[in-house]
């Protein structure tokens, strides 16, 4: 229920208390997608430092991944049954006390340990964090402005993760783990004043601990699977086995969840279209990008020879397009309805990827990489914070955390499957380590440029079918429905009560 210290005022302002309250929110998404982007430029002084091998790099960047996306399902129910402030504020204060230990530790072991719980707490803050706002921010032009706001703090985060990167490498690889610890507290001092209270759900019928086991169980040997593919080889018998297992649990989740009084995911908000373009637009939104700029990292630094930094400012136009747009996608939401906002940034985030085919070995910046970053921030500004509308839309209170951790589940599987599948494709074209020039390195890059495009080519035709011939401007903009509960769910919520 949203507090009414809170609320906007009659005419629609906002008030310094919720101002107060979306910049806390906006601060932990924030850290989110910072943490993310920071630690890949870190690597090699890491690895050095610690004595890590290559696999064992890799850990510190997949153990963030593991905790991250094999929790949210978890996290997202939490939020509705235990109250989100409290999982929220719980959830951050680990998110800082990881990040000091991370930036102390002096054991690679320790240092993988402290990224799977940063992992672990961002899997609760994030659904936490977004259904605290679509439970305190009204359906329609006011929340619509807060998630547009909160959505592109989080790739503003990702974008600037990448310039610090570059900046405090220099001085240290320890700084680039420490930067969330007192960011984080303070979010959680401000967060103890300003963060409404939530009444937390009863759960007279029960938990769902059948649910909660193998939901987490599939999510988490789901990324660990995907995460260890390219080493192992997709076809070798661990790989096989482990996606069989997969399978398995979340076939035996699905069965539980069909039954369930209180289950972790009611299946039946799957039955509503808008609500499965946005699941399905966020896994392929995601899991294009991360291919994207994860292939362009390694061209501007093994390719060109660019520096670190010079990397991380090559990436600065599309985040500041993304950043600049923050407070006036909502009234753009508002206007054309998300529906047509979202295919509208999947046709810019194509046509990006396509001209970036036209790298070569000495590109001219404003020519051929900056048009793609125009592009592809462009897109994103539009498709990310529109996603995140149309999955909440229209949803009860009660479900909110829980919908929020699935939409935040597609983002990070999206992101470590068509990772791994890119990393694939090139690898399957790499060059011997004799033949490795420049062009033949370029060369194997360009089958997962074009595996990132074509991602979001499936991105683009799946959210088309959301379009809808519309009468007027107020249609337009009309809210999307998430389907209610059916009668038999119903009855099973009341036999519960």
């Amino acid at each position: 229920m949203t507090s009414p210290l809170i609320s906007p005022t009659s005419e629609g302002r906002w008030t310094p208390r919720l101002w107060g309250t979306l910049l806390v929110l906006c601060a932990a998404m924030f850290l989110d997608a910072l943490d993310v982007s920071m630690v890949g430029v870190a690597l090699p002084s890491i690895g050095a430092d610690l004595g890590l091998s290559t696999s064992a790099l890799q850990w510190i960047v997949s153990g963030y991944i593991l905790g991250y996306g094999g929790l949210l399902l978890l996290g997202g129910r939490a939020a509705d049954l235990l109250g989100r402030r409290r999982v929220f504020l719980v959830a951050l204060g680990l998110f800082a006390l990881a990040s000091l230990l991370g930036g102390l530790v002096d054991s690679g072991p320790l240092l993988i340990a402290s990224r799977f719980v940063k992992g672990l707490s961002a899997a609760f803050t994030a659904p936490a964090g977004l259904s605290i706002i679509t439970t305190t921010f009204p359906e329609g032009p006011l929340r619509n402005r807060a998630l547009a706001i909160y959505t592109t703090c989080g790739a503003t985060g990702y974008s600037m993760g990448l310039v610090f990167s570059g900046l405090l490498t220099e001085a240290s690889w320890r700084l680039t783990m420490l930067l969330p610890a007192p960011v984080a507290l303070i979010a959680l001092v401000a967060g103890l004043k300003l963060l409404p209270r939530t009444a937390r759900e009863r759960g007279r019928g029960g938990y769902d601990i059948p649910g909660a086991v193998l939901g987490t169980a599939s999510m988490l040997l789901l990324v660990f699977t995907v995460v260890e593919a390219p080493e192992v080889g997709w076809g070798s018998a661990r790989t096989v086995v482990s996606f069989a297992a997969v399978a398995v649990l979340l076939a035996a989740f699905v069965a539980v969840e069909r039954r369930s009084a209180s289950p972790l995911v009611r299946l039946g908000v799957l039955r509503s279209g808008p609500q499965v373009r946005a699941q399905l637009g966020a896994l392929t939104f995601v899991g294009s990008y991360i291919g994207f700029q994860f292939l362009v990292t390694l061209y501007m630094q093994q390719v060109l020879g660019w520096s670190a930094l010079h990397t991380a400012l090559a990436f600065l136009p599309a985040g500041a397009l993304v950043a600049l747009s923050a407070t006036k996608v909502g009234a753009v939401i508002d206007r054309f309805g998300t529906a047509r906002l979202i295919v509208a940034g999947f046709a810019l985030m194509v046509t990006g990827y396509v001209l970036f085919l036209r790298i070569d070995l000495d590109p001219v910046y404003a020519a051929v990489i900056l048009p793609t970053m125009l592009l592809v921030g462009s897109g994103f500004a539009l498709t990310f914070p529109s996603l995140n509308v149309q999955a909440t839309n229209g949803v009860d209170e009660h479900e909110q955390g829980m919908v929020s951790g699935l939409l935040n589940t597609s983002v990070q599987v999206g992101g470590a499957i068509f990772l791994a599948v890119v990393t694939a494709v090139v690898t399957a074209n790499s060059p011997a380590p004799g033949d490795a020039s420049p062009q033949a390195v370029l060369d194997s890059y360009r089958p997962g440029l074009v595996v990132v495009a074509v991602i979001a080519l499936a991105g683009l035709l799946i959210t088309l079918t959301g379009l809808r011939p519309r009468r007027n401007r107020q249609a337009a903009a009309a809210s999307v429905v998430v389907a209610k509960s059916t009668p038999r769910e119903a009855e099973r919520v009341a036999a519960r009560d």
